[in-house]
């Protein structure tokens, strides 16, 4: 819909007012000339005719000026014509005068009456002037439609929007967001009606996006209170077999120990994992950037996993461009992204499997990939694997040790620098996770 800025919106109200009753007078004005020029042209000669016959019966008979009774006859004559006579004598009095309105009439005719060679008197002759009553009648009639239609307009297009806007303030404050604004032609009014269905619209997302967060705030607590107790219940467990000399063998107590550690390692995972979780919110305001060899940074976070990948009998291979992979990044937050896709590989690569570790450098970015072996990713997890929390039925589960937070930690930490991650499956089977984080020369 096409707007007017209110300015406009007022001159136009303003010269319909002035101009439609100019306009509708001169056309019924014409309308009526039109109708009435023959018979007002037929008329005018008979009128003309009877006019000077009354002006020379008044100018012949200077002698009866004074008759009560003549007067009243001249009086009786000129009114049937509708025109008014005055007589003065030479010094300017009123000798006759046939009605007191002449502020309403025209100067029709004039004599001056002379008897036998001296001056009688002056006799003038008045006719009632011209209006266009009809025309005038209709422009009083245009002024008020122009009036009424302009307060019309303003009430559609101006008072209605903005009692419909206060109304909809009041409902927002009450927490009612299902309004509807009317719509307008002015430009300053449509502007906020706008910004009014914008807000609402802005307010039911953010109630929305807080129910969501909130139940997964729920789900989340639910789920890490359920993950930390598993392990705590086994160490439990363990701890007081020991006490009670459950182990009562040098293996068994060996055993134990071993299953002990294992669990608190578990514990420490878990917890290290939700400590690196409530920070992700605010990583992009804490990260600490720095110049950073990604090649390098790669080939660190191998050797530091080398030791264990041995002990499972996986073997890790790297390959990466010769081109020095230089970005500006927080190398503490990027070491730990890393570590998490290379201790989720090694967790999910079965004994004799391999982890390949691949980096392309691009002029505008570098990319990486982190390959495993394993069984891969169901498709019905891939578009879930980065949800907190979330396990796949095929490839994640509880007695990994993981609290289904370190592939959301590693997308995050390499959102916050502007890059991304994805997870697909490769053709040969595996898993594969594909990270690019901008490259700066």
């Amino acid at each position: 819909m096409k707007t007017l800025r209110v300015r406009k919106w007022m001159a136009i109200g303003m010269l319909s007012i002035v101009i439609f009753p100019w306009l509708s007078y001169f056309a019924v004005h014409a309308l009526e000339q039109r109708l009435h020029y023959q018979s007002a042209q037929r008329q005018s000669q008979q009128y003309a005719t009877a006019l000077n016959t009354a002006m020379r019966d008044i100018a012949d008979s200077p002698q009866s000026w004074h008759n009560a009774r003549w007067q009243n006859t001249i009086r009786s004559e000129l009114g049937q014509l509708g025109v008014d006579a005055v007589i003065q004598s030479p010094d300017g009095t009123e000798i006759l005068g046939t009605t007191h309105v002449r502020h309403w009439m025209q100067p029709a005719n004039k004599a001056v009456v002379v008897e036998g060679g001296r001056q009688m008197g002056t006799v003038s002759l008045f006719t009632p002037m011209q209006h266009d009553a009809l025309a005038s009648v209709a422009a009083i009639a245009a002024v008020v439609f122009a009036i009424f239609f302009v307060g019309l307009q303003m009430r559609r297009y101006v008072v209605r929007p903005l009692e419909a806007m206060s109304k909809a303030a009041r409902q927002i404050a009450g927490g009612d967001l299902d309004f509807e604004l009317p719509s307008t032609r002015v430009t300053e009014i449509d502007e906020v009606r706008t910004a009014f269905h914008a807000m609402g619209q802005g307010i039911r997302e953010s109630i929305e996006r807080q129910a969501r967060l909130e139940e997964e705030r729920r789900f989340f607590i639910g789920a890490i209170a359920h993950d930390l107790r598993t392990p705590l219940f086994a160490l439990r467990g363990y701890l007081d077999g020991l006490e009670q000399g459950i182990a009562n063998s040098p293996e068994k107590i060996s055993k134990y120990i071993t299953v002990c550690k294992e669990k608190s390692d578990q514990l420490d995972r878990l917890v290290s994992d939700l400590f690196a979780y409530t920070k992700l919110e605010y990583m992009e305001q804490t990260l600490r950037v720095e110049t950073v060899d990604l090649a390098q940074l790669l080939e660190c976070s191998a050797d530091s996993l080398r030791p264990r990948a041995q002990e499972k009998g996986v073997s890790l291979t790297l390959r990466g461009d010769q081109t020095r992979c230089v970005i500006e990044a927080d190398k503490h937050l990027l070491e730990r992204a890393v570590d998490n896709l290379l201790d989720n590989a090694l967790r999910h690569t079965p004994p004799g499997g391999e982890i390949s570790i691949r980096w392309i450098v691009d002029p505008d970015r570098v990319t990486f990939s982190v390959a495993d072996t394993g069984t891969g990713i169901a498709p019905d997890d891939l578009a879930h694997v980065f949800q907190p929390l979330y396990r796949g039925e095929s490839s994640r589960n509880r007695e990994t040790g993981g609290a289904g937070l370190g592939l959301t930690i590693a997308r995050r930490i390499l959102r916050a620098h502007g890059g991304d991650l994805v997870a697909a499956n490769q053709v040969t089977g595996g898993a594969i996770l594909t990270g690019w984080i901008s490259r700066h020369e």
